[in-house]
């Protein structure tokens, strides 16, 4: 510990073993210097990638987690120039800012995203999170570690927003929520007249829908084999919702509900088998969008004459290539317009039910869960 640090009093979740429960704890987080910010945090995102690192991808131990959250800059570094104590900020992934990627606006390319995010970033000047022994606790997953009520982040990943939208459930918008609606927009470039086949209706799934609907895509379709969900797309604006159980032949559906096929299709499942279908829903110089987490021996499932013989690209995808500084403030001003209700996703739980919150992601009882403080 270094006693000539000002610390500030929190309580964070904190992951101690891999597959364990998080537990709440109290914390001392030492004052932001240089580019951090220090965030009082009203709202936080759960996301699957929470899960895939609770339960085994590689992060270190003891960490606090989360990375969709949103709150009230506090107090800020010697450096940071564009926020002030009292903004109201939305925290994304983290991102070098200085790679030829980030210096093209493509910062979810960054040279660094592996390390910066998941490899146990350190803070500026030797800056920690301390438990209620003394100890440290890894806190810049994602470059916030937001499964707290306070937040250490930087001036790079934090984006500011205005008063006029309820702030506790803005986090999501730094990750699932910029993920899906960046894959359709950014990376399939979807618009008018255009179709979209979406493999799978969760929170990355249907903001995919909500992002095409935006941009004035035509036909868009959900495959998902949740009724709810598929009630909930058509709700949304899905022309179809196709339950892949429940049809013989799939592919001829899909085209059948597209015209003859799509323009686009999105996996976000990582199921070979799924990615198969989205390749072949797809007509010739298509692109299929791959935003599912796959095993790590996950074959592609097509040949060389297979993507030859169709020109179709396949396209993998990291949070929706979004640039977080200009794609957050274009989510709300589609939101604004009544064009993106990504709060229709959105099931609230208290901090203190963040185990409730992590299981019903799991088993899929809940689309969006958002802990608010």
């Amino acid at each position: 510990m270094n006693d000539t640090q000002d610390f500030i009093s929190a309580q964070a979740a904190v992951l101690r073993q891999v597959g364990g429960p998080l537990a709440v704890e109290p914390v001392r987080i030492s004052m932001p210097k240089g580019d951090e910010v220090l965030i009082r945090i009203a709202g936080v995102g759960v996301c699957h990638t929470d899960l895939v690192c609770r339960d085994g991808f590689p992060v270190p131990l003891p960490i606090v987690l989360g990375h969709e959250g949103s709150g009230t800059v506090e107090a800020v570094g010697e450096q940071v120039r564009t926020l002030k104590p009292g903004d109201r900020v939305v925290l994304s992934f983290n991102s070098c800012g200085h790679c030829g990627n980030c210096h093209d606006g493509h910062p979810s390319n960054c040279l660094q995203m592996l390390p910066l995010n998941f490899g146990g970033a350190q803070r500026v000047d030797g800056g920690q999170v301390l438990d209620g022994a003394g100890h440290p606790v890894q806190s810049m997953f994602f470059g916030q570690s937001s499964f707290g009520t306070h937040a250490v982040a930087r001036e790079i990943n934090a984006v500011k927003v205005g008063d006029d939208l309820p702030l506790e459930l803005l986090g999501p918008l730094g990750c699932g929520i910029q993920t899906g609606a960046g894959a359709a927009i950014n990376s399939l470039g979807i618009g008018p007249g255009q179709s979209l086949a979406i493999f799978g209706g969760g929170g990355v799934g249907l903001s995919a829908l909500l992002g095409a609907r935006a941009v004035g895509a035509d036909r868009v379709v959900v495959i998902e084999p949740n009724a709810a969900r598929r009630a909930l797309a058509l709700e949304l604006g899905a022309s179809h919702a196709l339950d892949p159980h429940a049809e013989g032949d799939l592919v001829a559906a899909i085209k059948a509900a597209t015209g003859g096929g799509a323009t686009h299709s999105l996996d976000t499942t990582g199921l070979p088998p799924v990615i198969g279908s989205a390749i072949a829903c797809t007509l010739p110089g298509g692109t299929v969008g791959m935003v599912g987490l796959p095993a790590p021996d996950a074959p592609v499932p097509a040949t060389l004459l297979d993507l030859l013989s169709k020109s179709v690209t396949l396209r993998p995808i990291t949070e929706g290539d979004a640039d977080p500084q200009r794609f957050i403030p274009r989510l709300l001003d589609f939101h604004r317009a009544g064009k993106f209700p990504f709060d229709r996703l959105i099931t609230r739980y208290r901090f203190d039910q963040i185990n409730e919150a992590l299981h019903a992601t799991e088993k899929g009882e809940a689309i969006k869960p958002v802990l608010v403080f």
